[in-house]
């Protein structure tokens, strides 16, 4: 009997571990935002600085200046349960008494999905040099946790149609959210957008043979089968013009490894060749399962009348979301 009693207990224990989450409210704040908790002098010297430079330098490759994310002050004695829920914490636990500097990366804490970013220091000074050491994780820490939410939600709404349209051309797909629309797919590419009044966020997935070439992944390959693609399927608004790579900025590229996929990243500004839209775009070049083929997804936003850093931001996100049929 007791045997029955102590296994009961250690299953009501398991199961309340499991449910404390489920019981957490839903994060608030909006998407890109950081609540930074830190007293204002801290804040207006010089650890606030480093914080500023880290996390709300210019958002790279936008046309107008926006910063990466948009970073909100409140001192300690004022970060009460309205503040605690939010989405986005960078927290400084500042402590004559703490003995060793250390940065903890936790989630959940207060609400769901959460990110709780907490730098444990003796001084602000400390504080600032660890914030500086260790700045790149930090942004990659807040960046998982940002696009984590909209691939959950972009599962969570999906346009179920798309998905298996797209994976039947390319092996795979990303998930769709609400909203987005197949306007073409043929044997080698397609175009997926979620088309607004004044704005479009946009996925282009296109797939080329695989030479086995040292350079095939390289920036000026990549660009020009770019160029030679989006000529072909995405004409522009008047007769004579399409979309190719803007040359104002030059793009950038990125080899990174994410979930077992390797892709060579690119980031650049698109524009209308005879026309004069234009905007940011994001884009993942990566081998076909078989090896055959490179796959390339991007991104691409236009948006002339609003900041382009969150509409950016979301549809880059779903790209993470790629994944192979079954």
């Amino acid at each position: 009997m007791k045997k029955v009693l102590l296994a009961m207990m250690v299953m009501l224990a398991l199961a309340s571990c499991k449910n404390t989450k489920a019981l957490l409210p839903n994060v608030s704040g909006k998407a890109g935002e950081i609540i930074v908790v830190i007293e204002k002098a801290d804040w207006e010297g010089n650890l606030g600085t480093r914080v500023r430079d880290l996390l709300a330098c210019d958002c790279p490759y936008l046309v107008q200046k926006e910063p990466l994310y948009s970073l909100v002050n409140v001192p300690p004695g004022s970060f009460g349960d309205l503040f605690k829920v939010h989405r986005n914490i960078l927290y400084f636990a500042l402590n004559p008494q703490v003995d060793s500097c250390s940065i903890q990366y936790r989630q959940d804490v207060w609400a769901a999905p959460q990110c709780l970013v907490q730098v444990n220091a003796p001084d602000s000074e400390r504080a600032a040099q660890l914030l500086s050491d260790n700045g790149s994780t930090v942004v990659s820490f807040i960046e998982q946790a940002e696009r984590d939410r909209v691939i959950r939600n972009s599962i969570r709404y999906e346009e179920r149609e798309i998905a298996p349209k797209v994976a039947e051309v390319f092996g795979g797909s990303p998930h769709f959210p609400m909203g987005y629309k197949l306007k073409k797919i043929t044997s080698d590419f397609g175009w997926i957008a979620d088309e607004k009044q004044y704005t479009m966020q946009g996925i282009l997935i296109y797939k080329y043979p695989a030479t086995g070439a040292a350079d095939e992944l390289s920036l000026a390959k990549i660009i020009s089968r770019r160029n030679e693609y989006l000529k072909k399927n995405v004409p522009g608004m008047f007769e004579n013009t399409w979309m190719t790579t803007g040359t104002y900025m030059p793009p950038q590229i990125e080899f990174l490894r994410y979930r077992g996929r390797d892709f060579a990243q690119v980031r650049g500004l698109w524009e209308v060749e005879n026309d004069y839209m234009g905007g940011p775009f994001v884009s993942h070049s990566f081998y076909s399962r078989d090896g055959k083929d490179i796959i390339v997804a991007e991104a691409f936003v236009y948006a002339p009348k609003y900041d382009k850093r969150q509409y950016l931001r979301q549809v880059e996100s779903i790209l993470y979301s790629w994944e192979w049929a079954q």
